[in-house]
């Protein structure tokens, strides 16, 4: 199945120690990127959420921020002594070898880790929460990527059927559009009173209907748009080759463009770049 790279998730988890939430946000970039926002006493598991998110995700700037409210209601604050008088005899010890040092800020001491605190709470229970919440948030995220993965394809399928029955027509016209010039050189030549018969004139035809001649054009159109076609269906981490082959695809329009002869085929070779570009900007949400 096609993944976007654009979601949001949110997972939260309340217990007697407090709440933990996760919020998970993923834009679409070339490669995964990974930003993490985690409290202090949570920086042990940045490994652990990285390497999650490398097994989960292929691309995508991803950013996962972790809140945790400890429930402090019914809970007294409780100040360690003893590692605050070390904190205040460090503090002293710089500051005698300052001119002039700021006073001690007291709530600067309270501050410091460890030195305030609520009731004893186990931190590896907390850290084994949060990681088990962020891989519910994680799911979360690969649920809401793989949904709006399935409407690109969607909207691509719509613009690959389009893009068919352009090509279709033009090749059913492209033979009509060729008699109508060949009609036409005729006409201008026996207006200005030219052999018409001349091997000159034979030669030039088939030389307009050589630099003329479309199919092979249209035959590459037909073929990638199968393959698009066929990595939409396969899924997986398709992005990379459907932006290749959106390329391909606007190749072959282009081409299509600069042999023109007619109005038509020069109208069906816009629609065809007007399809592609719609396309493409879809292409690039997908992982």
């Amino acid at each position: 199945m096609i993944q976007s790279m654009t979601a949001f998730a949110r997972a939260e988890h309340a217990s007697a120690q407090g709440t933990l939430s996760w919020e998970i946000r993923s834009v679409n970039h070339r490669y995964l990127e990974p930003h993490l926002r985690l409290p202090e006493n949570f920086r042990d598991l940045e490994g652990a959420v990285r390497e999650a998110l490398r097994q989960g995700l292929s691309r995508g700037k991803v950013e996962c921020t972790l809140r945790f409210t400890e429930e402090g209601s019914s809970k007294p604050l409780q100040v360690d002594g003893e590692r605050a008088r070390q904190l205040i005899a460090a503090a002293e010890q710089v500051a005698s070898l300052m001119a002039s040092p700021a006073p001690l800020d007291p709530f600067a001491v309270l501050a410091w880790p460890g030195v305030l605190g609520g009731d004893s709470s186990d931190p590896q229970a907390l850290n084994a929460q949060a990681l088990t919440l962020f891989g519910e948030a994680l799911e979360q995220l690969r649920n809401g990527r793989s949904r709006e993965g399935a409407e690109l394809a969607r909207l691509i399928g719509e613009r690959l059927d389009a893009m068919s029955t352009e090509v279709a027509q033009l090749r059913e016209q492209v033979p009509q559009m060729l008699a109508l010039q060949r009609q036409k050189i005729i006409d201008r030549c026996a207006e200005m009173a030219l052999d018409v018969d001349s091997p000159r004139l034979e030669q030039e035809l088939v030389l307009l209907a050589q630099k003329s001649d479309v199919a092979e054009e249209l035959d590459r159109l037909n073929t990638h748009v199968s393959e698009v076609r066929r990595v939409l269906k396969s899924g997986g981490a398709a992005g990379r080759r459907l932006d290749f082959l959106m390329q391909e695809l606007n190749r072959e329009a282009n081409t299509l463009g600069s042999k023109a002869f007619d109005p038509r085929s020069t109208q069906a070779a816009v629609n065809l770049k007007v399809l592609i570009e719609q396309m493409r900007e879809q292409v690039q949400n997908i992982e």
